[in-house]
């Protein structure tokens, strides 16, 4: 991933003290400076104080009185209106510390999923960056209640290490993400297997290129996501919008293992649509053994 280069200033002033500055400048009292830009004087001691902002129709009535451009008012109560954000948001970020040390953030660094950090905060920041999250609430709501059941339809919350099977996941995504596949046909798919198939009984360097090539040009996304230490899962099968991905674990061999799981996963997306998530070796609650079992069959045809 890379590194979020953006300047964040360590203070900016509200605009109503430039305002404040400027009036006093032209000797002028709150009372009055209302009266000009007809605006009620509590307005402009909110103003003054930063407890209110500077709305354009007030940025263009200021502009008359101060002889001060309109988008300087705007862009200084932008600039005030990010920091304060900024802070709020580092303050989110204390509160995800407890949240971000539950996963092998060590071991991601080693396997350069995310960057090197200097501290917690900043390994934090990096978590929720990983993940697409401004707060791990977010993430909690994703993961553990199903509150996006279009994208994430299970909940992780009582399987086995959840937070290091997330980043797993989560890693495969994003290595999805910089794949181009074609319309996903049945069809199409099923033209494939038996390329896959000789694939699995050749021997070829480039194996696992040619095996994702052929699946890419059938409208199906395979990605390898080495697993972590504590997440023993073989493989996964779920959709992005309307694009199946099989993501696959372990060592990268032509028979064996490998490949059936490669076709066990296949025959989910054949056999079973696009509305269950499927992870192998991993115990979960919306687990459907009968499913399971068909595509154990479906790949004993291709493999064995």
């Amino acid at each position: 991933m890379e590194d979020k280069m953006i300047y964040v200033p360590t203070i900016v002033f509200p605009p109503g003290e430039i305002l404040k500055e400027k009036l006093a400048e032209m000797e002028m009292g709150p009372k009055e400076f209302a009266l000009r830009t007809n605006k009620p004087e509590k307005t402009i001691i909110a103003v003054f104080k930063g407890d209110s902002s500077i709305t354009a129709e007030m940025a263009v009535l200021f502009e008359n009185v101060t002889r001060i451009p309109a988008h300087y008012w705007l862009n200084h109560q932008r600039g005030y209106d990010e920091f304060i954000a900024r802070k709020k948001l580092e303050a989110r970020i204390h509160q995800a510390v407890s949240w971000a040390k539950r996963f092998p953030v060590k071991e991601m660094i080693r396997k350069k999923w995310i960057s090197e950090a200097a501290g917690i905060k900043e390994k934090t920041s990096q978590m929720l960056d990983f993940f697409a999250f401004s707060t791990h609430e977010g993430w909690e709501k994703y993961y553990f209640k199903q509150q996006l059941k279009v994208a994430f339809k299970i909940s992780l919350k009582r399987v086995s290490e959840p937070y290091a099977l997330t980043a797993w996941l989560r890693k495969g995504e994003l290595q999805a993400q910089e794949l181009r596949a074609k319309e996903y046909i049945p069809k199409n798919f099923k033209v494939a297997l038996p390329k896959i198939k000789s694939l699995f009984d050749n021997e070829r360097q480039d194996f696992f290129e040619q095996l994702q090539t052929i699946c890419l040009e059938a409208g199906v996304k395979v990605v390898h996501t080495p697993r972590l230490n504590k997440v023993a899962i073989r493989g996964c099968t779920r959709w992005l919008h309307d694009t199946p991905l099989i993501q696959l674990s372990g060592p990268i061999k032509q028979n064996g293992t490998f490949a059936f799981t490669f076709f066990h996963e296949a025959g989910h997306i054949f056999l079973h649509g696009k509305k269950d998530i499927f992870l192998e070796q991993i115990d979960y609650s919306d687990k459907d053994a009968v499913k399971e079992r068909e595509a154990d069959t479906f790949a004993e045809k291709w493999v064995i």
